[in-house]
């Protein structure tokens, strides 16, 4: 196979999604603790923290129209005009609207109930009877009171002064006075002794924001004129008083606005009236002053038509020059700039019907100007917008009104030439009759201007009785006592969720953050030299000096069984050859090299082959503890001409089995190992041995294991498992390419099964090469190996084995 074709089949790596399951199931303690622990957070959170509820109410706007609408023609043109959904939202959440809504309820004082964590609102419960005697309300006491009572007669207060705490015991109808508060307490009955009870005192401001906050508005459809209205609030009895009273508020503000034009005019027509009324009650006294002083009952019918002619021309420049001083006032509200304006009398014939609707559309542009200050600074481009609309229409309202003025005056400027001729008439009279035209003629012209405004005040009155607000309440809000915030089952199912999650990312961060070996097929993908054998780890301790061959003392178990396996792969490798020089080595110290060459050496001795096992880590020998034997003459004294072979080989206490320690550590191993004495040394021992194992350095930290390595017949790399990082199976690759090697295998060492560890890729054959190995994954409790694991009462797939 040439590389680039194992380069390929090494990145070909199908996915074991059942492997993947296994190994997310195989901790599911883990994914159940943090699913656990989120649950018990989401209780926590919802213990601590207040709930919240939500009611809501609907209201439809309409302008309504009253049927009396046709008989005062002012007020037809003084309405407010389309509906603007925008604005009347506004309206509703707007300061003084609000602050007349808390008005309206109990909100003088608060209850609370006193819990470990948080005081629970009492509203509208008052479990203390609480009667103020004084209240500041610039410098109002807004700090809690804890009442505790003692027994019939006594109670104790707590309160904070700064931040000093002050208790005191008082008398119940005793006067109480905190600060620049007085109060007195009433005996409310039997109460809990265990239980604290909490009150404070509040403002209509104190609770604005609270109400402004919880309030919501939002069209039910797009483009509607029904608006669903949200009040949202720890006490669910609360929101929906104070979104009623919110609604109720809004219509009497509403009702108001659309009556002003009507209550102008009333205003308008008792000022004139009062001053009439004393003139008609003064020219009555003086006609029948004059009829008893003269003895005249009653003048002739010349005197009579007259006397007719000229009261209806007064009374007509009468109500003419009432006209004009009501045009007049309009002048003068517009001119000074009041948010509303509106004619306040009937001058329907005399005033442009322009006037009217210059009038309405001015209302509503300055309502809207209300509203837009309380989102856009004044000078903002949307507000001087609107202002030059205002000017526009203020400047066409100005000019009609110039125009009905002098309509106003040559009206009278008529009535008075008409006047003029008619008192020449009564002029000729005699003088008898003449004065009692005059005083007839003054009574009766306050009488009818009289009269005419009490008329026009009546339906006035009539008209402002039959008009509606602009909206209806289609549903009233309704106390809902299941809170909308915190949801419980919606934390409580995010709980489980991030639980889960949690769980599996601690799973994969296990892996995907761990840089060591722990299978076979991690090293195969990162290497096209074979693994030829997987060592199981020994379940028992084992000594430090590794005295005892644990494939031997422990022949029936799985450790000995995948040794075994090595072994048998082996005499594959160099089959060739009669005598087999076998390397052994690994990237660092502690990865088994040694630990491996031991037990391989001692099964070799089992199955009748000459072995010998040679200490060739001049640096840091140790081999020699595990037979028991002295390193005072070895491989080092070899070397240096201190020894001969037959000095250096040592029995051990097993059958065909021998052994060459390292020896004295020297100064130079390096430069030793390169020596050509370690060629001669092997050339000698094949001729006594059929298997020469040796137990090199490890290659990662010093070269001294390179000669040998080059002379060896088969070459084993250690990678022991959950100790040699993923770096260290690139190793034998770079050595096979760099020095020419051929004959370069690995060796996974101290493996036991981890589903956590474990690869999610399926199996596959060693790049085309088998060897007979296995991993013993599964294989406990079948009854061939004594160290079987005993079987777990909650594992069902053991207790099935079983």
């Amino acid at each position: 196979m040439t590389q680039e074709a194992e380069k390929n089949q090494r990145k070909t790596r199908e996915i074991d999604y059942l492997k993947i399951a296994r190994i997310l199931f195989s901790h599911w303690y883990l994914v159940a603790a943090t699913i656990l622990l989120g649950l018990l957070l989401a209780y926590f959170y919802l213990w601590y923290t207040p709930k919240t509820y939500t009611t809501s109410a609907v209201l439809k706007f309409e302008e309504k129209k009253t049927e009396l609408s046709d008989l005062v023609s002012a007020m037809s043109n003084s309405g407010r005009g389309p509906v603007n959904l925008q604005s009347e939202k506004f309206i509703i959440q707007s300061r003084d609207l609000l602050l007349s809504a808390i008005r309206s309820l109990d909100y003088k004082i608060s209850f609370y109930i006193a819990g470990r964590v948080r005081s629970y609102d009492l509203y509208p419960n008052k479990p203390v009877q609480v009667s103020i005697l004084k209240f500041d309300t610039a410098h109002p006491f807004l700090g809690l009171i804890t009442f505790k009572p003692i027994d019939k007669k006594t109670f104790m207060l707590t309160w904070n002064a700064g931040e000093n705490e002050i208790q005191r015991n008082f008398q119940y109808h005793e006067p109480i006075n905190i600060e620049n508060m007085g109060f007195v307490i009433k005996y409310p009955g039997p109460l809990n002794a265990n239980i604290s009870y909490q009150f404070k005192f509040n403002t209509p401001e104190i609770l604005l924001d609270r109400v402004r906050n919880g309030l919501r508005t939002n069209e039910i459809v797009k483009n509607s004129n029904i608006v669903t209205i949200q009040q949202t609030d720890s006490n669910p009895q609360f929101a929906a008083d104070i979104l009623n009273a919110v609604m109720n508020e809004y219509l009497n503000y509403d009702r108001d606005q659309k009556t002003q034009s009507a209550t102008q005019m009333i205003r308008f027509i008792n000022d004139q009236q009062q001053y009439l009324s004393s003139a008609v009650k003064g020219s009555e006294s003086s006609l029948e002053k004059y009829k008893q002083n003269s003895g005249i009952l009653d003048v002739s019918s010349s005197a009579n038509m007259a006397l007719s002619k000229v009261t209806e021309l007064e009374s007509q420049r009468s109500l003419l020059k009432m006209q004009l001083m009501a045009i007049e006032q309009l002048k003068k509200q517009i001119t000074n700039d009041k948010h509303n304006v509106s004619l306040n009398f009937n001058l329907e014939g005399v005033v442009d019907p322009l006037l009217g609707v210059l009038i309405g559309n001015m209302n509503n542009l300055l309502a809207d100007k209300n509203v837009m200050l309380k989102t856009y600074n004044s000078g903002s481009e949307t507000i001087a917008a609107l202002n030059d609309q205002i000017a526009q229409v203020k400047t066409a309202a100005l000019q009609n009104i110039s125009s009905s003025n002098q309509r106003i005056r040559k009206n009278m400027d008529y009535l008075d030439s008409q006047l003029s001729r008619a008192n020449q008439q009564v002029n000729a009279l005699p003088a008898a009759e003449k004065n009692m035209i005059s005083l007839r003629r003054d009574f009766e012209i306050n009488e009818k201007v009289y009269s005419f405004l009490s008329e026009k005040k009546l339906e006035a009155q009539i008209n402002r009785s039959a008009i509606l607000p602009g909206a209806t309440i289609i549903e009233q809000a309704q106390v809902n006592k299941v809170p909308v915030s915190p949801n419980g089952r919606e934390i409580y199912r995010t709980a489980t969720i991030f639980g889960l999650l949690a769980g599996v990312g601690i799973i994969l961060s296990a892996r995907v953050f761990n840089p060591y070996i722990y299978d076979k097929e991690s090293v195969e993908h990162a290497t096209t030299v074979p693994v030829i054998g997987i060592i199981r780890k020994f379940p028992d301790q084992i000594d430090e000096d590794n005295s005892q061959i644990l494939a031997l003392s422990k022949p029936r178990s799985l450790f000995a069984e995948s040794v075994r396996s090595v072994r048998t792969n082996l005499n594959f490798l160099a089959s060739g050859k009669k005598s087999k020089i076998i390397s052994i080595t690994s990237e660092v110290a502690g990865e088994g090299k040694s630990f491996v060459a031991l037990n391989l050496s001692s099964t070799l001795a089992l199955i009748d082959k000459k072995v010998i096992l040679i200490g060739a880590d001049l640096r840091r020998p140790k081999l020699h503890h595990a037979f028991g034997l002295p390193n005072t003459t070895g491989l080092s004294n070899y070397l240096v001409h201190q020894s001969t072979v037959k000095d250096i080989i040592q029995q051990t206490a097993y059958k065909n089995l021998d052994f060459i320690s390292s020896g004295p550590i020297p100064p130079n191993p390096a430069e030793l190992l390169h020596h050509e004495r370690i060629a001669l040394l092997l050339d000698e021992l094949r001729t006594k041995y059929e298997v020469i194992m040796v137990d090199t350095a490890p290659i990662g930290l010093v070269s001294d294991s390179i000669p040998l390595i080059c002379q060896s017949d088969i070459n084993l790399f250690i990678i022991r498992y959950g100790k040699s990082k993923h770096s260290a199976a690139t190793i034998p690759e770079g050595l096979a390419r760099e020095y020419g090697l051929n004959n370069m295998a690995i060796v996974l060492n101290a493996f036991e099964e981890n589903l956590l560890q474990s690869s999610y890729y399926k199996n596959s054959s060693n790049h085309g090469t088998f060897h007979y190995y296995a991993d013993y994954n599964g294989y406990k409790s079948s009854g061939y190996y004594e160290d079987d694991a005993p079987v777990k009462w909650w594992n069902v797939k053991n207790w099935l084995r079983s």
